[in-house]
């Protein structure tokens, strides 16, 4: 799940009133965007890639598939691979029978229709890479498809995670409700941290939102050349917003001082919204997370987990790293969204991973780094 307390209450805010906010388009960065119809239900997939193992992305709480377009760019330029990157049901472009179902089995079961209705009986090597709760999803269904030959879990633990369920209702009412624009969304998310790297954000944030009068998601719509108007802005004053941490850099100099934040808004009519109300899928935050440590641990492919801090390891998963159980890595200086802030580092853990375990082949002459480097 969107991890907010760790993103939009983790950084300073960033001032960026010279910086171009527009949005990108998927196909920049995938070569096929296709609509799977099963049964009752369309599933959104991106897609690029002909040769190697497919990598199936699964994305957190709130995001969309074109949270992964970054880090495919940088994996596929790395080592032989396909990519195959899908909205879950209740997000991005995905339409379902049931958009509020969103327990975990439901979801698993999602993945299963999908990788036989692309893959058929006799598929090839696949590997689950998964952030937040995708990670729970990628542990819950690595053991249903027998053509998974790795795992890879990115900043989900169990302990922390349940953790933070009691504070995330008031979290996510911290957010925003809308945006008057596409490019003020893109503005928010890297302002308040949800990601601190603006290309991601660009890209990412326009499958996050829909449009108040069409319901369409953003992503999808043909996008004018509008820039956003930084001249007129209302500065909103919310200590829920943006939190400058004690001992945390800020941005520029006339940024928030002792903890206060400010978010700046448009003066203008509100557009667009959530694509999704995280705050109503609360009945199915604990049955996401619980037993995912052990789950995880009794997977029996190669498995890598990627932290953005090395505190978020819980007891189980300390045991299991010390026992060799999987690989351990950590990235400091990131958020929530590790691999939007740093695709072409994940990128490198996630190629050198496979193809250590020779589950994938080198390509453009990339030497996987030694652990730990």
């Amino acid at each position: 799940m969107l991890n907010l307390r760790k993103t939009v209450l983790s950084r300073g805010v960033k001032r960026i009133s010279n910086t171009d906010c527009s949005p990108v388009k998927w196909s920049k960065y995938f070569s096929k965007q296709e609509s799977l119809h099963i049964n009752d239900n369309t599933f959104n997939i991106y897609c690029c890639g002909s040769t190697g193992p497919v990598l199936l992305l699964i994305h957190g709480g709130g995001y969309s598939a074109l949270t992964w377009a970054l880090f495919a760019e940088e994996v596929t330029h790395k080592i032989e691979c396909q990519i195959l990157a899908l909205d879950l049901r209740g997000h991005g472009n995905t339409q379902t029978d049931d958009e509020t179902n969103l327990s975990l089995d439901v979801l698993a079961e999602d993945i299963e229709m999908i990788v036989s209705t692309v893959y058929g009986d006799n598929p090839v090597p696949i590997v689950l890479v998964g952030h937040s709760l995708g990670g729970a999803i990628v542990v819950e269904v690595a053991s249903r498809i027998s053509a998974v030959v790795g795992v890879c879990v990115i900043d989900v633990v169990e302990g922390t995670a349940l953790e933070s369920l009691s504070s995330m209702q008031s979290i996510l009412r911290g957010r925003p409700n809308s945006f008057s624009s596409i490019e003020q969304a893109i503005q928010w998310s890297y302002r308040s941290g949800q990601t601190h790297n603006m290309e991601a954000a660009k890209i990412s944030m326009p499958g996050q939102i829909k449009n108040y009068n069409t319901n369409e998601l953003a992503a999808t719509e043909n996008w004018p050349k509008n820039k956003l108007n930084n001249e007129v802005v209302e500065k909103i004053s919310r200590h829920s917003d943006v939190i400058c941490e004690e001992n945390e850099e800020v941005e520029d100099d006339d940024a928030p001082k002792n903890g206060s934040s400010v978010f700046e808004i448009p003066i203008c009519s509100s557009k667009y919204t959530w694509r999704i109300d995280l705050s109503k899928t609360e009945k199915f935050w604990i049955g996401w997370f619980k037993g995912l440590s052990q789950k995880f641990l009794d997977i029996r492919v190669p498995k890598v987990l990627l932290l953005a801090n090395i505190h978020g390891l819980d007891t189980t998963l300390t045991v299991g790293q010390m026992q060799g159980k999987f690989q351990l890595q950590v990235l400091p200086r990131s958020g929530h969204a590790i691999h939007e802030d740093q695709p072409h580092r994940v990128a490198d853990i996630v190629a050198g991973f496979l193809v250590k375990q020779k589950i994938a082949v080198a390509k453009n002459d990339f030497a996987p780094a030694m652990p730990g480097c």
